[in-house]
């Protein structure tokens, strides 16, 4: 496993976020790139070197993975990569699909002007992002509109459910996207997405929202 470098917190605003938040960030991207695979174990002393960081803002890190349901803390066996089953993946992405079409019934009443022009820019940043072929800031960019969508959906409880049960499904949707083929067909699917938003059209934005889940478990299925 190999990680580049220290972190400067001062580059880039990112002082804004804690040390252990840096080191969360850089082994989740680790995780769902595949650098890290289901089953590996991090090793605390290795990630320490790299990154010269010392343990206490690293285990904070591991413990904010564990939470997210990315990585497993094993006694006597440390961190571990989490590798659900596919029957797991395709129950926790059938419930993800009803709470995001619970979230395009209600959003269409109530998403104000502001939240629906700043979904359009993180979709044009995604079109961006996808003409250069960057999969990771696609992705990234492509969960922040999915989050938006359910924030502006405007209830606690649905945002709670949906931000835990995204979290341990990190990996699994980046990685439906990896062939070209399904990476152009999530995008327009998002086209389809937007459209029925600006439309405030709750019904198909609900079952769009839906089937762009059950899309996804069609491209995970085909490498699983």
């Amino acid at each position: 496993m190999t990680l580049d470098g220290k972190f400067d917190i001062e580059d880039n605003g990112i002082n804004k976020l804690n040390l252990s938040d840096l080191i969360a960030n850089r082994l989740r991207d680790m995780i769902i790139q595949n650098e890290l695979a289901p089953g590996d174990r991090i090793r605390e002393r290795e990630v320490c070197k790299d990154l010269q960081v010392s343990r206490t803002p690293l285990r904070e890190a591991l413990h904010k993975l564990a939470s997210e349901g990315l990585i497993e803390l094993i006694p006597n066996r440390g961190a571990v990569i989490t590798r659900p089953s596919a029957e797991e993946i395709s129950d926790m992405l059938q419930v993800l699909g009803v709470l995001e079409a619970f979230a395009g019934e209600r959003v269409c009443t109530l998403i104000t002007d502001e939240e629906l022009a700043e979904i359009k820019a993180l979709q044009y940043e995604m079109l961006a992002a996808y003409a250069r072929q960057d999969r990771l800031n696609y992705f990234k960019l492509n969960q922040k509109i999915h989050l938006a969508i359910v924030k502006a959906a405007r209830s606690d409880t649905l945002l709670s459910l949906h931000s835990r049960l995204n979290a341990r499904l990190y990996r699994i949707r980046y990685q439906s996207n990896l062939k070209n083929e399904t990476w152009g067909s999530a995008l327009a699917e998002h086209d389809h997405i937007l459209e029925a938003l600006e439309n405030r059209d709750a019904k198909r934005l609900s079952t769009l929202l839906r089937q762009h889940l059950k899309s996804t478990w069609e491209k995970v299925s085909e490498f699983m």
